[in-house]
């Protein structure tokens, strides 16, 4: 199965895409040139800059606004497109990087070291009040996490294990009882992004490995998508019957004329019935 190319190479850094009845659609994000993008019904894209030189991950409110990680913490978008952001979390060098909305309607976002370092990245929890909170250290590339529809559990990827994990929820604790879901190093690429669809299978980016794979309920490759780009980042089901999957990729530390499709938007429909989840998780602030 191969997906189609729906956008010119219009990013530098695509990542994060997630579709919104909220904001009327799909979002994704330029994250290193600081903007979120938008996928207009005529299938245009168009620019949201924020105050931010980076912006990591953005997700629907329950104000009708959205939730963004930026470079160093946290910001809040008002209905009205104004953005406030929080006071930074840190001063080293790391920046957010991908995140999701838990189950109690806190927003968790996961880092990493501009240079990678390991064990240099957290995951943070932002509270609909405001408050923030470390609930996990010692990652490295911290990237896709997603929850299951009931809420118990998270899938989660810190890219250089190579693995998919899963967690257990707990409102109070947060992420707990870690485990290895599906280990993905025999495969081309490097899991990255991730999402569920209503079943609650796994749909991975594979970086570097110009696909993306569904996974199982026993975390074996059961579906394999080609995309016309290398640097494959994230992926999220969309679409009024969220039967589209859209894919991310990334033109980062690429040469000129190096991987052409590299940083657009592409789509594919995997067919057999595969949909995303109608019902979404709102940020509760």
């Amino acid at each position: 199965m191969h997906a189609d190319r729906i956008t010119d190479s219009i990013c530098y850094h695509a990542e994060g895409p997630y579709w919104s009845d909220t904001w009327g659609g799909l979002r994704w994000v330029d994250m290193l040139a600081g903007d979120m993008m938008q996928l207009g019904p005529d299938g245009t894209a168009s620019r949201i800059r924020t105050p931010s030189p980076v912006v990591a991950c953005v997700r629907p409110a329950s104000s009708g606004g959205a939730v963004l990680a930026v470079e160093k913490g946290f910001a809040f978008e008002d209905p009205d497109g104004s953005i406030e952001q929080l006071p930074p979390l840190w001063d080293a060098d790391v920046r957010m990087n991908e995140g999701a909305v838990a189950p109690d309607g806190s927003f968790l976002c996961g880092s990493m070291g501009y240079d990678q370092a390991d064990g240099a990245a957290s995951m943070w929890r932002l509270m609909p009040d405001g408050t923030t909170t470390r609930i996990l250290g010692g990652l490295t590339v911290s990237n896709g996490l997603a929850f299951s529809a009931d809420g118990t559990r998270a899938f989660y990827v810190d890219t250089p294990t190579g693995r998919v994990d899963l967690f257990d929820w707990d409102d109070q604790e947060g992420l707990v009882q870690r485990r290895t879901f599906a280990d993905l190093n025999d495969q081309d690429g490097h899991p990255d992004g991730l999402c569920l669809d209503a079943e609650g299978n796994v749909w991975v980016a594979m970086n570097s490995g110009s696909q993306v794979l569904g996974l199982d309920s026993d975390g074996g490759v059961a579906e394999n998508i080609a995309v016309g780009a290398r640097q494959v980042t994230a992926c999220t089901f969309g679409g009024a019957d969220r039967a589209t999957l859209f894919i991310t990729t990334s033109r980062e530390n690429l040469e000129d004329g190096e991987d052409p499709k590299a940083g657009s938007l592409f789509a594919v429909q995997p067919g057999g019935g595969v949909r995303g989840a109608v019902e979404e998780r709102l940020f509760a602030g």
